[in-house]
């Protein structure tokens, strides 16, 4: 697998979901939707370790390029996302030889929202966590949707991103 989109939003069928599937289907990418695993939040006592978290993480391994998926929610990445980019403290700590698995790795990150352009802070976390991690954040494709989401509308910007890979 070349490509994992791992995507998170507390809606599976809204705008965020009708965009990764355009991506999924020109990229032939993997989607793995947060909501299908069981895992909790980050605890530094690690009582769930052998929760989802670990399995997912060997799956998305599979792939070279990682696109983050997420709706815009006030401003920030949703609460999968975020239980999800907490975890991966886990691969800093406890399962570092499966952390440094990480680097060299391709990141993006495709997102939409209500605004019109989205502030520097919601796409830093991912840019900044990439790094931290040795991996390589590549690009950012958002996608204002204040109704639904359309491929029409929006397809130069995913032909850009695209292109980009």
């Amino acid at each position: 697998m070349a490509t994992a989109i791992i995507f998170g939003s507390s809606n599976g069928d809204g705008n965020t979901r009708q965009l990764v599937n355009t991506i999924s289907n020109n990229l032939s990418a993997k989607i793995f939707d947060l909501n299908d695993f069981n895992f909790s939040f980050y605890d530094y006592a690690h009582h769930n370790k052998n929760d989802d978290f670990l399995p997912l993480i060997h799956s998305i391994l599979q792939a070279n390029h990682l696109i983050f998926a997420t709706p815009m929610y006030w401003y920030s990445m949703s609460a999968q996302m975020k239980v999800f980019f907490d975890r991966l403290s886990d691969l800093i700590s406890i399962e570092k030889e499966i952390g440094r698995l990480l680097k060299g790795k391709k990141v993006s990150l495709i997102a939409t929202g209500c605004d019109p352009i989205p502030p520097s802070c919601f796409s830093e976390p991912v840019r900044l966590t990439a790094q931290h991690l040795g991996m390589h954040y590549h690009s950012f494709l958002y996608c204002t949707c204040p109704q639904d989401f359309s491929v029409i509308e929006h397809r130069p910007q995913i032909n850009q991103f695209l292109n980009t890979l």
